[in-house]
């Protein structure tokens, strides 16, 4: 694990959306195309809105969410609606973007469909993880309902998922699929977050799923 400590988060947001731009544009010069996951939430939204602008050949790039919960793409709730707002816009609006909400009645009805789309997008380019103070990263929760599943080796990309601390329904990009990355990077603020990674270091990743990835991780923290 690479550990970056910067001094404010506006200088974390800046390094970090140049240094994913950067990753992205390397891998675009061997490849045809690039994939971006990224996590929802308000932390990364300086990031997104940073990276919206970079010179990048954004149509050869598709961007996917790390997880979703299962409500309409205008619920304030989702993740996708804060994307729209603070990332696929700018030179970024001309990248494809795979929701993983589509409509149906249950993520349970999406999974087979999505996995099958992402599939081919694999590896990963990059992969921008957060962490909750419980160790949750994605959504993949301690104590969720699929989470053994959902971590093993030959769990499909794609996968639905239940916890006490969702609110709703969700649906997650898997272990395997964000373990293969070619890039990973993880982004934590305050000093609550911090205390949580040093548990994470020292914790099963069935208790600290974020745990699963740090390893191959750059971890970008800020107070």
């Amino acid at each position: 694990m690479e550990f970056k400590e910067y001094p404010d988060r506006e200088m974390l947001a800046l390094s970090l959306a140049d240094r994913i731009a950067s990753q992205l544009a390397q891998h675009l010069r061997g490849n045809d195309r690039a994939t971006l996951c990224v996590p929802g939430g308000t932390s990364p939204v300086q990031v997104f809105e940073t990276l919206s602008g970079a010179d990048l050949e954004w149509d050869r790039i598709t961007v996917v969410l790390g997880d979703e919960r299962w409500v309409d793409g205008d619920h304030k709730r989702s993740n996708s609606r804060l994307l729209r707002r603070h990332l696929l816009r700018d030179r970024a609006a001309a990248a494809s973007y795979i929701d993983l909400y589509t409509g149906d009645a249950t993520p349970d009805d999406a999974t087979a469909a999505l996995s099958e789309r992402l599939a081919p997008l694999t590896p990963l380019t990059v992969v921008l993880l957060g962490m909750g103070n419980d160790m949750h990263t994605a959504s993949l929760f301690p104590g969720a309902d699929h989470l053994q599943a959902a971590m093993a080796a030959d769990a499909p990309p794609v996968m639905a998922i239940r916890a006490d601390g969702a609110e709703e329904p969700r649906i997650t990009l898997t272990r395997p699929v964000l373990a293969d990355a070619l890039n990973i990077h993880v982004l934590i603020m305050g000093p609550e977050k911090r205390e949580a990674l040093d548990r994470a270091q020292k914790s099963d990743p069935m208790e600290a799923p974020i745990r699963a990835f740090l390893d191959d991780a750059t971890v970008h923290w800020a107070e």
